[in-house]
Parts: structure tokens; sequence; C-alpha cells
């Protein structure tokens, strides 16, 4: 048996454990689901703990030929991250790594576009920001958002999700005030592992659930989007 059977599970177990430490009375908390798969983990959670639903678009950079492996990733509002082992020991070039970067921007701002829409950024100031994915392997999408996060100055910084290497955790709590993570198996291999049902996430699933999450007569109109 996998322990999780989907996302939404995963979601309602994570928001289980974040109760217990008291999150359901943090004053002033923002819930940011990681797309796509993120945002179904992350609904669970702003839902029990009575927080708003927002998103934060990160997009891996992917090695040319091994696109699964990431050698860094952006996020929405400026967050870069290179790992730099990769980089070196592939010998990828900068001019490789700009093109990438280049093509993931432009997914990145459409999803910004279609997901946000009208909708401006919420101020972070004295925000306690909890950024939630369906898992970790590296770990690279997860610090992007944290360095675009870290720039717009929240109060407390926490990441949580259902599964994570424990270095890949160690990894992250080095960056944050504190990682959430229900279960670190040593022998970890991929996200979808530990889930019984994990197919990709769609737009329209993200959308629907962001959707669901505002309140009544919240349009979604988009137009154009800044991302500075």
């Amino acid at each position: 048996m996998r322990p999780f059977k989907d996302r939404s599970q995963a979601g309602e177990l994570l928001a289980e454990r974040l109760v217990e430490l008291g999150y359901d009375q943090q004053p002033n908390l923002l819930v940011f689901g990681l797309p796509r798969g993120g945002v179904p983990v992350a609904f669970q959670v702003a839902r029990r703990l009575g927080a708003p639903l927002e998103v934060w678009v990160v997009r891996k950079l992917g090695t040319p030929g091994h696109e699964e492996l990431a050698m860094g990733a952006i996020a929405s509002g400026g967050g870069r991250v290179l790992n730099q082992e990769i980089v070196d020991s592939l010998q990828i070039s900068a001019q490789t790594i700009a093109a990438v970067e280049q093509q993931q921007l432009a997914e990145l701002q459409r999803r910004e576009q279609l997901y946000r829409g009208h909708r401006p950024f919420p101020d972070l100031r004295g925000k306690t920001v909890l950024l939630v994915d369906d898992g970790l392997a590296t770990g690279a999408t997860m610090k992007a958002a944290i360095a675009a996060a870290r720039q717009k100055k929240p109060a407390r910084l926490v990441v949580a999700v259902p599964v994570a290497p424990p270095d890949t955790v160690a990894e992250i709590q080095a960056l944050v005030d504190e990682v959430v993570c229900l279960i670190t198996p040593p022998f970890f291999q991929a996200v979808g592992l530990w889930y019984e049902h994990f197919p990709q996430t769609s737009d329209e699933e993200v959308l629907a659930l962001l959707q669901a999450a505002r309140p009544s007569g919240a349009s979604a109109r988009p137009v154009p989007f800044d991302a500075g």
C-alpha cells in the first residue's frame, strides 16, 4: 500500500498535521500551491486552515536531452536557482541555460496569466506564507519559490509537503523557518511512487480549485501580468 491515495487525500492528511502544529490559529496566513500538482494538495490545506489559497508559479529548467533532470528552476517574482553541480558535471553552457530559461519563462508567464487573471499578487509583508507542493525530489522548484518569496519579505516562510527525501528536507530547512513533511523515505526515487493515483494535474483542475477557493463573486477576467 502506498501511503497516499491521491493528492486530495494527501492534502487532507497534511492539513491535519498543520492543525496539530497550530497553523489553524495562525493569523495572517496565506497558502500557496505550486502548480500544477501542488494546487490540489494546497486546496485541502487552505480549506482546513481557513486561509486564502494562492498560486506560486514555478518552472523546472530541464537538462537538454534529459528534461526530467532539473538543472535549475524559476518562479514568479524573479526567483531563480541553478544546480551548479549538474551544470558543471554536464558542462552545460551559459547559452544553453539562457535558451531553456527563456522558453520556460514564456510558459511561466502564460500560467501566471491564466491562473491569476486580474488579481494582484498579495502583499506578503507581515504574513505567514505556506508553500505547498505534492512532494519534493531535488527541491529545485521549491527553492526557486522560496527565493522569490524571500524578496517579498514575509514575516514567516514555511514549506509543507506530503513526501520528500531526507536530504532534500534538510536542504529546504536551511532556507525557511519550518518544513512540515509527513514522510521522508530514505529510498525515495520519485514523488509519484508514493501515491496510488498520480495523474498529471490539468490547467482546468487548477482553475476549478482556485475558483472554488475564492469568495463568492470574485472574477477571473485575465489582464496583462506584471511579474515584478
